[in-house]
């Protein structure tokens, strides 16, 4: 049986990218919803639940961009040119926030300007990385094995749509979050502010979802036309009933399942994905054998990704388990 390493990398990517978007978006989600939280104690708080943890996620994103680069070098040559200004908007914002998340204790006469730079930082990343999803499904114009478009060919309807409903998600995770790391009167606004970003993501979900059948001729196939059908309508089927559990979940007032419910949204939206560009890495224009690079290349790289991910996932699985408790006056306990 021949093993098609084209496919396995395809997967690698996907999976970074998958790993990034759950140990990112929920700190990236705190930042956007801090205005919301009560100066002092709540913010504090709130930042102490993602201290131990936050600096090491953007590690799956140098991977899944690293990998991309490596193993399909024809893929990244013309979809980087194309979506330029919101990789360097997010890049920055990740930048803003780091430095304000270290600053906002190391500097607290200014705490008022950290705070803030936190949440515009956060707020930039997170939408800039719905823009840049909306902008590679919307399709990229090629001529030739190389970009063929415009600076501003990124910007449209949906891709600002994508980047808005980024923003909500990354909040719902933020709030989910914190009901599962704090107690108390931060836990009780938590479950306010998830009461109303849970409809909003849904709503976000449903906007995007809807729209997206409509880019490509093919991708409305995948979607509603038999037999594509029979697979791709489980998605919907499935968010449906996950919605159903996060909203009992909410009522019920549980600590850890509002925040894996949410993931689970996530992971459906990333299948949804999945469905809709698959074997296309460039839409209707370069598939990822096309833009793969050479077997051995492939394997040789292979080797070395054996070792580091589960390394990686070791690490990052040690720290979330030392701090798995609840975030109190004076950290973790």
């Amino acid at each position: 049986m021949t093993i098609d390493l084209t496919i396995i990398w395809a997967f690698i990517i996907a999976f970074a990218v998958f790993a990034y978007v759950v140990m990112d978006g929920f700190d990236l989600g705190i930042g956007i919803i801090f205005p919301a939280l009560g100066r002092g104690a709540e913010r504090d708080k709130a930042m102490n639940s993602v201290a131990p943890v936050w600096d090491g996620n953007e590690t799956w994103l140098v991977l899944g961009g690293g990998g991309l680069l490596a193993a399909f070098p024809l893929a990244y040559a013309i979809i980087l040119p194309a979506i330029y200004p919101p990789i360097i908007a997010m890049l920055l914002g990740l930048v803003l926030r780091g430095v304000a998340f270290e600053g906002r204790w190391r500097d607290p006469n200014h705490q008022p300007f950290w705070d803030f730079a936190f949440t515009a930082g956060s707020f930039v990343a997170a939408f800039a990385q719905g823009v840049t999803l909306g902008a590679l499904l919307q399709g990229v114009e090629v001529d030739r094995r190389a970009y063929a478009g415009g600076w501003l060919d990124w910007l449209s309807a949906y891709s600002v749509l994508t980047g808005i409903g980024t923003v909500i998600g990354y909040g719902l995770l933020g709030s989910t979050w914190l009901i599962m790391k704090t107690e108390g009167p931060v836990q009780d606004h938590a479950f306010r502010m998830s009461w109303k970003l849970f409809p909003a993501t849904l709503i976000a979900l449903g906007a995007v979802s809807l729209y997206t059948p409509f880019l490509e001729a093919e991708y409305f196939a995948r979607w509603f036309t038999f037999p594509s059908v029979l697979f791709s309508a489980q998605v919907p089927l499935l968010v449906a009933v996950i919605a159903f559990l996060l909203f009992r979940s909410l009522r019920l007032r549980h600590d850890y399942a509002p925040f894996l419910l949410t993931l689970g949204l996530f992971l459906l939206g990333m299948i949804g994905l999945g469905i809709s560009m698959f074997p296309y890495v460039v839409p209707d224009e370069v598939t990822i054998w096309d833009a793969a690079t050479h077997p051995s290349s492939q394997a040789f790289m292979l080797v070395g990704t054996l070792f580091i991910v589960p390394l990686i996932i070791g690490y990052t699985a040690w720290a979330y388990w030392v701090f798995r408790g609840k975030v109190g006056d004076e950290g973790y306990h």
